[in-house]
């Protein structure tokens, strides 16, 4: 498995291409501009590999830049948990809200879900539903390699913003002490934003949650 990142946009939204076995899986393609299009699109074709799918950790504006434009070109489409299909109908109007440009997403082709596994190559991810900064957040687990792709939900030294709509602070940090704590200290945490981290860094040293008292 080889994991590429792209950090795009204004919002520095971190991308991630994902390549196995000449299959290849784009998590939140974050790309905005026409030189960011042209980086991730050179990559992609550089693997030889085919794309099958283009997963969102959550509908956010600034990581579905890129997806019309990719959907299109790959001949792919999009998918995400179905409590994020209302943020996904309104991107252009988040968009004007933040006063960026953004083309209309196609309607996903499937809706994420709790539990479900996601197989391309030999790779082989668990969907988690990692709500709090969004309604459907996920995070996707891949256990035989210890590493979880956290979109907004956890990042080094920081936690998602509970602003937005639909925020939550106490349901964000029950996703992080109750779904992500518990995948174990050695595992990576691959964020929508900022550095890689693990979760065991982010258990002894990050502020926002060595402080909390979680749910029970």
């Amino acid at each position: 498995m080889i994991i590429k990142s792209f950090t795009f946009n204004p919002f520095s939204t971190n991308c991630y291409v994902v390549t196995s076995n000449n299959e290849t899986v784009i998590i939140d393609p974050s790309c905005q501009s026409e030189l960011e299009h042209e980086e991730l699109t050179e990559y992609v074709d550089s693997t030889g590999s085919t794309i099958t799918r283009i997963l969102l950790t959550h509908a956010h504006i600034d990581h579905i830049f890129g997806c019309a434009r990719l959907s299109e070109q790959y001949g792919i489409g999009i998918e995400v948990h179905r409590e994020e299909n209302v943020l996904l109908e309104q991107a252009t109007f988040q968009a004007q809200m933040y006063g960026v440009e953004l083309v209309q997403p196609p309607k996903p082709v499937a809706q994420l879900e709790e539990g479900q596994i996601i197989e391309f190559g030999s790779v082989r991810w668990q969907v988690l539903h990692t709500p709090g900064h969004s309604p459907g957040s996920v995070s996707f687990f891949d256990a035989k390699n210890s590493l979880v792709f956290s979109g907004d939900v956890l990042f080094q030294d920081s936690i998602g913003r509970t602003d937005l709509w639909r925020g939550s602070l106490p349901i964000l940090m029950d996703s992080i002490f109750n779904t992500l704590i518990p995948l174990g200290d050695d595992v990576r945490v691959l964020s929508g934003h900022g550095p890689n981290t693990t979760i065991k860094r982010e258990r002894k040293a990050n502020p926002f949650l060595v402080d909390f008292s979680p749910l029970s």
